[in-house]
């Protein structure tokens, strides 16, 4: 993993985060939220990292807009395990995380889209 990378380095420790709740969820026989939630958690780090190989800035900025969405979409999940009770996990740390990957991404795409004008 590129240690300068910031990005990619705090997606792909994420998505092993996400991996070890959905083991936990299974655990407790809860197949079917944890397993969106392991798409949308792992598939964040997997647009990143196929952004890093984009072609244009145009194709940089769409797959940063991906993984944005994916990160929305893990929001969404987190939460609803939460407040959910389906399960007893622990996931405050996650949704910190994923607001802090959302932020970051945010800040890339706006980035990308200003200077590609």
């Amino acid at each position: 993993m590129n240690k300068d990378n910031i990005i990619l380095t705090k997606s792909f420790d994420f998505a092993l985060q996400i991996i070890e709740l959905c083991k936990q969820m299974k655990a407790q026989n809860e197949y079917v939220i944890s397993k969106q939630v392991l798409r949308s958690g792992t598939s964040i780090g997997a647009n990143i990292q196929e952004a890093t190989a984009g072609i244009s800035k145009r194709d940089f900025t769409h797959k940063m807009s991906i993984a944005s969405k994916e990160a929305r979409e893990t929001k969404y999940w987190l939460r609803l395990i939460q407040h959910s009770q389906i399960v007893d996990v622990e996931i405050s740390n996650l949704l910190v995380q994923v607001e802090e990957l959302i932020r970051i991404l945010t800040s890339i795409v706006k980035t990308s889209q200003s200077s590609s004008k």
